[in-house]
């Protein structure tokens, strides 16, 4: 599998250290909401098709990145920087009015 970094280009997938689900919301940490909590160690989806990861470029560059990729066929959808897709969420979850 080939992960096109946004700094280096493509790089073979031994380059890089997987570091979760990027559509994991983490909860306030100083809630001490144990089900949140328990949740969000414990409770994994197990998706079909696309979905978000965070990936370093460990063997690189080292910068974080978000690869939407097939869980079934293994293809590449797209690689974006990490820092560029928590932005994201923390806008839409400032217009929603949820608390980060």
């Amino acid at each position: 599998m080939l992960i096109t970094c946004p700094y280096c280009g493509p790089r073979d997938l031994a380059e890089f250290t997987y570091q979760g689900d990027a559509n994991r919301v983490r909860p306030d940490p100083a809630s001490t909401d144990h089900e949140a909590w328990y949740d969000y160690v414990y409770q994994r989806a197990n998706p079909v098709g696309d979905h978000k990861e965070y990936w370093q470029h460990s063997g690189g560059c080292r910068s974080h990145i978000v690869v939407v990729r097939n869980t079934m066929t293994h293809a590449v959808g797209s690689v974006g920087f990490a820092r560029e897709h928590e932005e994201r969420k923390s806008a839409a979850r400032h217009k929603s009015g949820e608390k980060a």
